[in-house]
C-alpha cells in the first residue's frame, strides 16, 4: 500500500452561511496524480484553497507527510512543499517571464540550484525560453499557463496543486499542458488536480474522486472510473 504524501479527513468548509464542503476525505499518495472531477460548484477549487491555507475549514483535519497543517499560513505551506498553480493563471502581467519566475523561487537562497530550475523549466517550456525577456501580459493563454505552472515549479513543490490548467485554452495546448502535468509527475512531484475536462484529467490520473454540490459522490481509480456509467453520462457526455 501506497503511503499518503495528504490525508484529508471529514474536510467542512463554509463561505459565511453557505456550506461548500461536507465531510470530504481523500488521499493523495506519494508520487501520484489524483484528480477533483465534478460540476461548476461543486467545491473543487474550495478544497484546494483550504489545502494551500488560502481558505480555513470549519471542520476537519488536513494532513502532510502526517502533520497537521490546518492551522498553518499559506507562506508556511509553501515551505513545506505545497504550492499552488491558481486558476486563471495569476501571474504578473507587468513582470517579464523571468521576472515571473524568479518570483517563484522567492523563499529559496540557493541561488545555483534556482538557476538550474529555470533552465528545467525552460527545458519543459522552450517557448517560455523564447521569451524570457517578455512582459507576461503579453503572452498568449497557453503561454500564461506554461508560465504559471513554471513559476510553481521553480518553488520545487512535493505536492502540486493544479486548479483548472485547461480553463480557456484551445485544445492543440490543452492536450501540451496535460502532457507536461504527466511529464512533471513522472520526475517525481506529486499532483492534485481539479480539472473540469474530465476525459482529460482521468486519463492522466492514477486515481479520481468526483465532488457533487459540496461532497463526495464517488472514487476509485481513473481508468475505472472512466468507464463508469454515471461517470459518462454526467461528466463525459457519453450517453450509456
Amino acid at each position: 500500500m501506497n503511503e499518503p504524501l495528504l490525508e484529508i479527513k471529514d474536510l467542512t468548509v463554509y463561505y459565511d452561511s453557505i456550506q461548500a464542503l461536507r465531510e470530504v476525505s481523500l488521499k493523495v499518495d506519494k508520487g501520484s496524480i489524483v484528480c477533483l472531477i465534478g460540476a461548476n460548484g461543486a467545491g473543487k477549487s474550495t478544497v484546494l484553497r483550504a489545502i494551500s491555507g488560502i481558505k480555513r475549514p470549519t471542520g476537519g483535519e488536513i494532513l502532510f507527510n502526517a502533520m497537521s497543517i490546518r492551522e498553518f499560513e499559506p507562506h508556511q505551506l509553501v515551505r513545506l512543499g505545497i504550492v499552488q498553480c491558481p486558476e486563471g493563471r495569476g501571474v504578473f502581467p507587468n513582470l517579464s517571464v523571468d521576472e515571473n519566475l524568479e518570483l517563484g523561487a522567492y523563499i529559496r537562497r540557493d541561488l545555483g540550484r534556482i538557476k538550474k530550475d529555470k533552465e528545467h523549466v525552460f527545458s519543459i517550456f522552450p517557448r517560455l525560453q523564447e521569451r524570457h525577456k517578455q512582459l507576461a501580459g503579453t503572452l498568449s493563454g497557453g503561454e500564461q499557463q506554461m508560465l504559471a505552472i513554471g513559476r510553481a515549479l521553480m518553488a520545487r513543490p512535493k505536492l502540486l496543486l493544479l486548479d483548472e490548467p485547461s480553463l480557456g485554452l484551445a485544445p492543440q495546448v490543452t492536450e501540451l499542458i496535460f502532457e507536461t502535468i504527466e511529464r512533471i509527475n513522472k520526475e517525481g512531484t506529486t499532483i492534485l488536480l481539479v480539472e473540469q475536462n474530465a476525459q482529460l484529467a482521468l486519463e492522466a490520473s492514477h486515481y479520481a474522486y468526483v465532488l457533487e454540490t459540496g461532497s463526495l459522490l464517488l472514487e476509485g481509480d481513473a481508468t475505472q472510473l472512466l468507464e463508469n456509467p454515471k461517470v459518462k453520462q454526467a461528466y463525459l457526455g457519453k450517453r450509456v
